[in-house]
């Protein structure tokens, strides 16, 4: 018997490369989309690539039959909506929830929510009810950092840059979202105070404790739609061999972060779940390149792969995609 899903804020990006990994995904039933402003429109008008795939409609009323019909919840919403949803809502005790928002993902506000990155938190997923996913930007740094945290490592600041691609603004246009304004152009935004922040400094103190260095970060907005590239430094007294070592036994076991000999691009993990790491020496500046797709493992993609831990699903099940290529 499969695995009943519902979404909640299906019309948007991320629902959408949700929708399209669920569909295929040999383990689940997708019972409903919930949408209040596409509500009885047909879900292949809004995700067109969906065409073919699926016959659903958006609804804007939870199902009333009991437990939801479902036996997971993946909620899409807005930040600030997922929220107000829960409660607003009498939710069904054994109901598994993923949260793809910025809501619970910080320790003050957490609640009974599980901060889901499989590569620091696995057990707790595995044995959680509740999981908030991470931002796109605090996967890839935190991806980035957290075998030298998990080691007692960052002894001095880190300083981060790192480009997003358009589609990290959401599907709603807006003035630095525009085709027009974006493509050939690049451009920074909340420099040193981004909202991902406190997620990855929660993170690397949860490996580190007491750490009381500052990550520096300038996100920056891309002239491409998905991907996001993060470049991360700081002084480091290992070796370049060892250091290599210390983060090929960090992510043995995991089961979509690679460390690479080779300098790495965006190509090669957007439509993937992956991340792939790359680490070069320069005196004793530590460098660390860190790529992701920012709607999959960013988002979406991870979803399922917390989802799969949840049920005691293979980790990779529905995720075993393939790079877009050239």
């Amino acid at each position: 018997m499969k695995i009943k899903t519902g979404i909640i804020g299906g019309a948007g990006y991320t629902a959408g490369e949700l929708i399209r990994l669920l569909v295929n995904h040999p383990e689940v039933e997708i019972s409903f989309v919930h949408s209040t402003s596409n509500a009885g429109n047909r879900i292949t008008d809004i995700h067109e690539g969906l065409i073919g795939e699926m016959d659903l409609t958006f609804i804007d009323l939870i199902p009333p039959s009991e437990g939801w019909g479902i036996d997971a919840l993946f909620l899409c919403s807005a930040h600030g909506d997922s929220r107000k949803f829960l409660e607003s809502h009498t939710i069904p005790k054994q109901l598994k929830i993923i949260d793809l928002s910025t809501d619970f993902r910080h320790k003050d506000s957490a609640g009974n929510f599980i901060y889901g990155l499989p590569e620091l938190n696995k057990a707790a997923i595995q044995k959680a009810v509740y999981v908030a996913n991470p931002g796109c930007f605090a996967t890839a740094i935190q991806l980035a950092l957290l075998p030298l945290a998990a080691n007692g490592l960052i002894k001095n600041d880190v300083h981060v840059n790192a480009i997003t691609g358009s589609t990290g603004a959401g599907v709603k246009p807006g003035a630095t979202t525009h085709f027009s304004w974006r493509d050939g152009n690049v451009s920074i935004y909340k420099p040193f105070e981004h909202q991902h922040l406190q997620e990855i400094t929660e993170s690397l103190m949860q490996l580190q404790p007491g750490l009381s260095h500052a990550i520096h970060f300038i996100p920056v907005r891309g002239n491409f739609t998905r991907g996001i590239f993060a470049m991360a430094y700081t002084e480091c007294d290992l070796k370049a061999e060892d250091a290599k070592l210390l983060y090929e036994d960090y992510y043995k076991d995991a089961a979509f972060t690679f460390l690479s000999g080779k300098n790495p691009d965006i190509k090669q993990v957007v439509n993937t779940n992956k991340c792939i790491l790359y680490l070069e020496k320069h005196g004793s500046k530590l460098l660390i390149l860190s790529v992701i797709d920012n709607l999959l493992k960013g988002a979406s993609g991870q979803a399922v792969q917390n989802f799969n831990l949840m049920f005691g699903l293979d980790e990779k099940a529905g995720l075993r995609l393939k790079p877009s290529g050239f």
